[in-house]
């Protein structure tokens, strides 16, 4: 059979398997499976179990489930409360302030989790019915919390860089440092756009009534103490080369349980409640990685992924026109795929073109990750969305939840372009940090 004839019949398998609703991970190693036993033979499927036991011993990935655990000790330790305290009691009597804030409180837990659902969540809780109970426009509240929890994936540290770093060798380190600075950029666009968008239409983010004395506004600010501690103490080792980003990742769950021991937060039940659900999304997310490299090794022994580069490097046109094009592809395929499915579907043919035409694949990983930010809550099946369903009265429906998003994805386009544009934004903090 032609390489190509092979390369139809399995992608259009695995859209059918994904249009089933068979989860990506499992149809990912179905058609490894199948397609080392149709290349290989049965003896092929030893390379299942290595490709397996490799990824899940690999000390790189040992950083996802310490970074998952520290988001959800934080998630459950219910320090969101005390930080959207001091949202409200600093920006509730500015248009849009409490939507600004929450932004704002969403960036710090992006500094201190590496995933963003505990964010979503968090913010769905508390954020959302009091914005939504001091007249804020529906559209705004959710908006801002969906835009907000994705930053999750930006602002180190980031499951999906450790991720990209596993898969190509580019230093987990220097990708922290690169999404610093889009981080910040992008958290700002989404402040201004809201302050902006409230100035103008004033009903949209109608200020606050109460008052509070400085005195009262200063109170709330020891709240922020332990989580910005905690931010500095696992990006400071990192960044200055104390520590490796699993070493830190250690440090950081450990700075989690310490900061909620020390709020008094740290329950038998809590604890209870962040390990199990650290099982469940490390679990999810090694079975992805499994699925999805048996999968590419698949593709590489067959020769499809060789076929795919060669196809693609073959095109005269600019080599800035595929850039765009493989940005766009990201961006349909964010629409119905998570964002880790695609991430290790298509690093494997994608970095060694983007490598061949002269790009750096530190600053295109930093890229894929800002456009994955748009996977998060572009419909129809934007992560976030659903978890923001999950935790929304019931008087909110999917489709407000939709309609909310697209000024912000309008957001995240405009960094995305910036980022392009301006390779600086994401290489200046790393040409600067000791590499570990």
């Amino acid at each position: 059979m032609e390489t190509w004839q092979l390369s139809l019949i399995v992608f259009s398998a695995l859209t059918a398997l994904l249009l089933a609703g068979v989860p990506i991970a499992f149809a990912l190693l179905a058609l490894g499976a199948a397609g080392t036993l149709y290349v290989w033979g049965p003896k092929g499927l030893l390379m299942l179990f290595n490709t397996a036991y490799g990824e899940g011993t690999s000390y790189i990935l040992l950083a996802v489930p310490l970074f998952v655990l520290m988001a959800n000790v934080l998630k459950f330790s219910g320090m969101a409360d005390e930080l959207y305290e001091i949202v409200y009691r600093w920006m509730g009597r500015l248009r849009g302030g409490l939507a600004m804030g929450t932004v704002a409180i969403c960036a710090v837990f992006a500094a201190m989790a590496g995933i963003s659902s505990a964010a979503t969540i968090s913010m769905g809780l508390i954020a959302l019915p009091s914005m939504l109970s001091r007249g804020y426009h529906k559209g705004i509240a959710l908006g801002s919390i969906n835009a907000g929890g994705a930053l999750g994936i930006l602002i180190p540290p980031s499951i999906i860089m450790v991720l990209y770093s596993n898969m190509t060798d580019v230093s987990v380190g220097q990708l922290f440092a690169g999404g610093v600075m889009p981080g910040i950029l992008l958290s700002v666009i989404f402040i201004l756009y809201i302050g902006v968008r409230c100035f103008f239409q004033k009903e949209l983010g109608p200020p606050g009534e109460e008052r509070f004395t400085l005195a009262q506004k200063m109170a709330t600010l020891k709240g922020v103490v332990s989580p910005l501690l905690l931010v500095a103490l696992v990006l400071g080792v990192m960044y200055t080369g104390i520590c490796t980003p699993t070493e830190a990742a250690g440090i950081g769950a450990g700075g989690a349980f310490l900061a909620a021991a020390i709020h008094r937060r740290l329950t038998w039940e809590r604890a209870k409640q962040s390990l199990l659900e650290t099982m469940h999304l490390t679990v999810m997310i090694f079975w992805i990685i499994i699925g999805a490299n048996a999968f590419t090794h698949f593709l590489a022994y067959a020769g499809i992924q060789d076929m795919l580069q060669k196809a693609i490097l073959s095109m005269e046109v600019n080599r800035w026109v595929v850039m765009g094009v493989i940005q766009f592809i990201y961006f349909v395929l964010g629409c119905f795929l998570d964002p880790a499915g695609i991430l290790l579907l298509t690093t494997p043919v994608f970095v060694p073109v983007i490598t061949q035409l002269g790009f750096d694949p530190l600053w295109f990983g930093i890229l894929f990750t800002v456009n994955m930010e748009m996977a998060y809550i572009t419909p129809p099946f934007g992560f976030n969305l659903f978890i923001l369903k999950g935790v929304c009265p019931p008087s909110i429906t999917m489709t407000d939840i939709y309609n909310s998003v697209w000024p912000f994805v309008g957001c995240q386009a405009l960094a995305l372009v910036l980022c392009m544009i301006w390779p600086e934004i994401a290489l200046w903090l790393p040409d600067q940090m000791v590499v570990k």
